[in-house]
């Protein structure tokens, strides 16, 4: 496994941390202070961020602030239930709420709720004093941030590398799912290739939006030094093979048509298949920093298929179809051609400007918090789901007397998620992981039942299950699992802890499930509107840009970045949502074909979009060039239309009988357009059609999506 794997670096840490911790208080004789040091390391690991180190030091004392205000009040309350329920439940809810601001509020907010709870679980198990347990708790807490602030100024670049890593690897897997495409076979199930894609898609998404999160925390004042500059590089021409690779230039049912008695797609089908390959051993160099992969098989493809064209284009007559198949084999080209820039020194006076998504002042991280304040807010619903939730576990606990009562309000802070399927996810793998815990457990304290195996049993274990946490969470959940065992014997406390872990786990997890099911639960079908009024408004947004750039020329600066990944964003919190929406249960899908259907459209329409923006080249002034921006905005109009008929729920707000007009109208002037003009401008006028033809089935798909539950079928069946 490489170095710089991420969770190898996590555990690295962890292990270092929780190794002096250990071996100190060993050499000191604080055997029995040595469970209220390691959970007070474990809920500052949980509350760690992604920072350099001067960010990491800063969030790590905000981190602490929370602690000592948590420890406070857990220790004024210990002695009252009532008062402890109400803190548990208040600082749930706020501390939850607090997770709009940023990611990093998000992960110092969770890691509070665990040392809040964990402080009432050491007072309750540890004979010392309510403020002593706290004060050691704190100790270790402060001894791990310390730890993790010094490791991310020895270490900034590996995090970097992990995540430009992982997005070249997901590259290389959309290439090959876009190569499924391609496949010259008449009948073949394209949508069902084109939906895989879209998935996909949002998966991509994600590790571009990481990646570029992780470059930008390590970004400082003046000169940044020469690695983070490559990488820079290496994000910024990621985004460029991004928007390559997403780009469709003509309806692949018309291209397995028209050449289905040739070899060129086969040849465009291997190349994107080389491409692929290529990708991920970027990954693997990039990861392991190696030597950049050969480029022989990729230059042979390209050659090879280039080879194929020409062959074609001296035996075939010029039309739509040999237009398109010329545009695909240029930007798989121009996609060799990015790829091969990863071996060159970065170019100067390129623009690696990001966007800056977290908040400047006090007054902006309260509008974020502010914003989330209304019914269908989904953070909100899962703020006051978890608070419930742990209120119910608490009275669970106090009724039945159970003296390990706390592990029931852990279990429902690690599994409840903002989402019913992520609940469910979570909760499964917590209940298989603590059986297979206890069963491993067992067995090594049956086994090995010397303190010193169980000393560093405890250590190994809290590496992995730190390091592993966020990837592996059932893996994580044996670990700590055994942990707690290993824990418990040497403190001479383990009679009855197996059975309790078990049914406590079990009842939390009980408890997060029906909560997510019965409880304000955020079903991705009442999102779904929302999410795709979005999708279309950044598309609208994003072909603007695009167009900007016919009329300036090429330039790849912040605005157009923006724009396009905002796009993108949008479309994969699409597809991430459909993904969600299948697994949740059916009285809460039952319109799943209508969304499924919207989201084939909505990615396919950016697909033809990305393609306009692929072909930027140096600006244009003509008469032609006039005629293609004005009918640009008759899509971006249609669009924004469109994405308001889904803001308003209304099935009658979608566009009026004079747009349809002009929307005809406009797919006539492109047809007359495509004569007479430059091959540049023929496939500007194309993709700009193939986008127009798209939108009156869009808008039939939003007229059943906002007719309401009573009128769907109906117009489903008349569509």
């Amino acid at each position: 496994m490489a170095r710089s794997h991420e969770d190898v670096m996590t555990g690295m840490r962890a292990l270092l941390a929780l190794g002096v911790g250990l071996g100190y208080g060993w050499l000191a004789g604080w055997q029995n202070e040595l469970m209220p040091v390691l959970l007070g390391a474990v809920a500052s690991a949980l509350a760690e961020t992604d920072d350099n180190w001067r960010g990491r030091l800063r969030a790590t004392v905000i981190t602490l602030i929370a602690f000592v205000l948590l420890a406070a009040a857990v220790s004024v309350t210990w002695n009252h239930p009532v008062g402890l329920a109400a803190v548990l439940a208040i600082s749930a809810f706020v501390l939850t709420m607090l997770g709009a601001i940023s990611e990093r509020y998000r992960a110092i907010a969770f890691g509070a709720l665990v040392f809040c709870i964990y402080c009432a679980l050491a007072a309750h198990e540890q004979p010392a004093p309510m403020w002593q347990t706290a004060l050691t708790m704190l100790s270790g807490s402060v001894w791990f941030g310390c730890v993790s602030v010094l490791w991310a100024a020895a270490f900034p670049a590996p995090p970097v590398r992990y995540r430009l890593a992982q997005l070249y690897a997901l590259l290389g897997e959309y290439l090959r799912l876009k190569a499924n495409l391609l496949e010259p076979v008449r009948g073949a199930d394209h949508e069902r290739h084109r939906m895989a894609l879209a998935l996909h898609n949002g998966r991509v998404v994600e590790a571009l939006n990481a990646s570029k999160e992780c470059l930008f925390s390590r970004m400082a004042e003046g000169q940044q030094p020469a690695w983070l500059h490559a990488a820079m590089n290496q994000y910024l021409i990621a985004q460029d093979v991004h928007e390559r690779c997403s780009s469709s230039h003509e309806h692949y049912d018309l291209l397995a048509e028209a050449f289905f008695h040739s070899d060129a797609l086969y040849r465009c089908q291997r190349m994107l298949m080389t491409l692929g390959e290529h990708s991920h051993k970027l990954a693997a160099a990039i990861r392991q920093q190696s030597e950049a992969p050969d480029q022989g098989e990729t230059m042979r493809s390209l050659a090879d298929m280039q080879a194929a064209i020409r062959h074609l284009e001296r035996a075939a007559s010029p039309g739509r179809a040999m237009d398109a198949l010329r545009a695909l084999a240029d930007n798989l080209a121009a996609i060799t051609g990015a790829l091969v820039q990863l071996q060159l020194p970065a170019e100067s006076g390129v623009d690696q400007s990001l966007w800056d998504r977290h908040p400047r002042t006090l007054r902006d991280a309260w509008m974020r918090v502010r914003a989330q304040m209304h019914p269908r807010s989904v953070l909100l619903r899962h703020s006051v789901r978890l608070s419930l939730s742990l209120m119910a576990g608490f009275t669970v606990m106090q009724l039945n007397g159970d003296p390990h009562g706390f592990w029931i309000l852990l279990t429902i802070v690690f599994v409840s998620q903002l989402r019913y399927v992520d609940t469910l996810r979570k909760g499964s793998q917590r209940v298989v992981g603590t059986v297979l815990g206890l069963a491993l457990g067992w067995a090594l304290v049956r086994l090995f039942p010397e303190p010193v195996f169980h000393s560093i049993l405890v250590l190994l274990a809290g590496a992995v299950f730190m390091g592993v946490r966020r990837t592996y969470y059932m893996i994580a959940t044996i670990a700590v699992t055994t942990l707690l065992l290993s824990s418990f014997h040497q403190l001479g406390m383990s009679q009855g802890v197996i059975p309790a872990r078990l049914l406590d786990t079990i009842v939390g997890s009980g408890i997060a499930w029906a909560a997510a099911w019965l409880l304000l639960p955020a079903w991705q079908a009442r999102q779904w509107p929302a999410l795709a009024r979005q999708a279309l408004s950044a598309q609208a947004q994003y072909l603007n840009e695009i167009i900007s750039q016919y009329q300036g020329g090429k330039r790849d600066h912040l605005a157009y970045r923006l724009a396009r990944r905002n796009a993108h964003n949008a479309d994969a919190a699409l597809s991430n949502a459909y993904t969600a929406m299948s697994k949740e249960p059916a009285r809460a899908r039952r319109h799943q074909a209508s969304y499924g259907r919207f989201l084939l459209l909505s990615h396919t329409l950016l697909n033809y979009i990305s393609a306009v923006g692929a072909q930027r080249g140096s600006p244009n002034a003509s008469k032609t060039m006039d005629d293609a921006i004005r009918t640009a905005e008759l899509v971006q109009q249609q669009l924004l239309a469109i994405s308001l008929a889904l803001g308003a729920w209304n099935p009658g707000a979608g566009a009026a009988a004079e747009e349809q007009e002009r929307l005809g109208a406009g797919m006539q002037a492109t047809e007359e357009g495509d004569q007479g003009q430059g091959q540049g401008q023929v496939l500007l006028h194309r993709q700009l059609k193939l986008a127009l033809r798209l939108l009156p089935e869009l808008e039939a798909q939003v007229r059943l999506i906002t007719a309401g539950p009573k009128n769907i079928a109906t117009m489903a069946r008349a569509a």
